[in-house]
């Protein structure tokens, strides 16, 4: 059975009712009560109180049902449990876990995804995202639980997390000065865990809202609880219809973010990152080393310099930059898909801060968002451009592929010299320090994500035709079915 579950990135996700069933969720919630027994050194016949397991859950269908088995699960095993008393914010159970001595906490939740998946993480007592060590030995742990294994189907008992991560935002965001700017502010929940929280603080600053979105729906009102730009039309219309200075969402567990500035134009993840780092540095006076993953804009590279920062890489995947949030003096960690947390916070994505820090630099600034954009610009002197061009090819075609542009990579492409490649997550082709195309296989799609980026738009217009043609000429060679391409989504800013 346990070859249906896969650890990914950020904990197992599947389709409701097909492999996300009560039953892999019992073998889960066992495997991850046998690591914490170890893990906590907890006497399996001991009743004695100890550290709880604080379970949470998003809006999707049955969630808070698999919530309750899993605590029922762990409690037969002589585990302490508190289930929150309503869908919570991954970032909010995550700082709950880690405000308080606990055996950390799971988190049922899909994320983003397409509303008939589900998902489980497990968020251990420091607040972020799980390391392979640990994912790993729960693995090893999912066809341990006994057949027909008897357990209690009482009630668990329960807990609201909301006061104390509220108190925690307030820490970081000044509501009474955000209060007095009056910015017009447009909130699009997306049926999301962050209604009830993002408003509620925006609502305390006194700020003039607008909100779209704001009750629970498992099936997401039809659309993705994915705060890009496809999804977030009605608020780009919402912003131009009322004049509205700017418009903010999250996704399904409220651990992404997206921003529409006042013109109804979406920001991407990569230019939030670069406005938030030089909102940190320039109105907080802050420091430490920024953090980005391979498939981040390097614009921040550019900062690092320009702020006398380290800036370090790692793999795609938020676990990484919260495992160098935990060792090291960050500043800021994010990554191109709508990531991000802070110094002083938890190592884990959360995007009620992340918009609300959004708001308290449009107060600092006195500006409009477009405007801070062209700071930014005007600062490190260069703008980026970004582009996506997935192949689609089976896994195999993927793994032949990958063996053999590492084997034997190009070296020039659209006439120019691979100056550098990188390997660390995939294989990263160099052409200058900013302009790159990055190759990873999906892993769990019949995908190969492409990535590319440069200072000059034709530039990486005419790098991306180019590649496409010579890996579309190196899967002829071995052999491989001609691949379709996705439409590239266009980051210019």
């Amino acid at each position: 059975m346990s070859d249906k579950i896969k650890f990914g990135t950020d904990g197992w996700r599947a389709i409701i009712a097909e492999q996300f069933t009560f039953e892999n969720v019992e073998r889960v919630a066992y495997a991850v009560g046998l690591y914490i027994k170890k893990e906590y050194d907890l006497d399996e016949k001991s009743k004695a109180l100890h550290k709880p397991v604080l379970i949470g859950y998003d809006t999707r269908f049955l969630a808070d049902k698999f919530a309750e088995r899993a605590g029922q699960i762990l409690i037969s095993m002589g585990l302490s449990v508190r289930l929150v008393d309503r869908d919570v914010p991954t970032p909010c159970i995550a700082y709950a876990a880690q405000n308080e001595p606990t055996a950390g906490a799971i988190q049922f939740t899909a994320s983003h995804n397409p509303p008939e998946y589900c998902g489980i993480k497990y968020i251990p007592h420091y607040g972020g995202p799980a390391t392979n060590d640990i994912t790993n030995k729960i693995t090893e742990h999912l066809d341990a639980l006994p057949k027909d294994y008897l357990f209690d189907k009482g009630k668990v008992a329960r807990f609201d997390p909301m006061p104390v991560y509220l108190d925690a935002i307030r820490k970081f965001v000044d509501l009474e000065k955000l209060g007095a700017s009056k910015i017009k502010v447009g909130y699009d929940a997306l049926f999301s865990t962050s209604r009830g929280y993002l408003d509620k603080l925006i609502i305390e600053a006194g700020l003039p809202l607008h909100v779209l979105h704001d009750h629970r729906d498992p099936l997401f009102g039809g659309g993705m609880p994915e705060p890009k730009a496809e999804f977030l039309t009605e608020l780009s219309q919402l912003i131009k219809r009322e004049k509205l200075d700017v418009g903010i969402a999250t996704d399904g567990d409220a651990d992404r973010f997206g921003v529409i500035d006042e013109t109804g134009t979406f920001l991407s993840a990569n230019q939030l990152l670069c406005l938030l780092t030089r909102h940190l540095v320039k109105n907080h006076g802050m420091s430490g080393a920024i953090v980005r993953n391979v498939g981040t804009t390097h614009l921040l590279d550019r900062q690092a310099k320009l702020y006398g920062l380290e800036l370090i890489e790692t793999p795609v995947g938020f676990k990484w930059i919260g495992e160098v949030m935990r060792q090291k003096d960050v500043l800021i960690g994010g990554e191109e898909s709508g990531g991000v947390s802070v110094k002083g916070h938890i190592p884990e994505k959360d995007g009620i801060l992340a918009n609300l820090l959004v708001l308290e630099m449009m107060e600092y600034e006195k500006k409009p968002l477009s405007q801070i954009w062209k700071m930014v610009v005007d600062e490190v002197g260069s703008d980026f451009y970004a582009r996506r061009g997935d192949l689609h090819i089976p896994q195999s075609a993927q793994k032949a592929l990958m063996e053999r542009l590492k084997a034997s990579p190009p070296v020039s492409i659209a006439g120019e010299k691979v100056v550098k490649v990188g390997r660390s997550d995939g294989l990263k082709l160099y052409l200058d320090d900013f302009t790159w195309i990055l190759i990873r296989p999906s892993g769990t799609e019949p995908l190969m994500r492409l990535s590319y980026e440069s200072s000059d738009e034709t530039r990486v217009k005419t790098i991306m035709t180019e590649f496409e043609k010579y890996a579309r000429s190196v899967l002829l060679e071995l052999n491989q079915p001609e691949p379709a391409v996705a439409a590239g989504s266009h980051s210019s800013f």
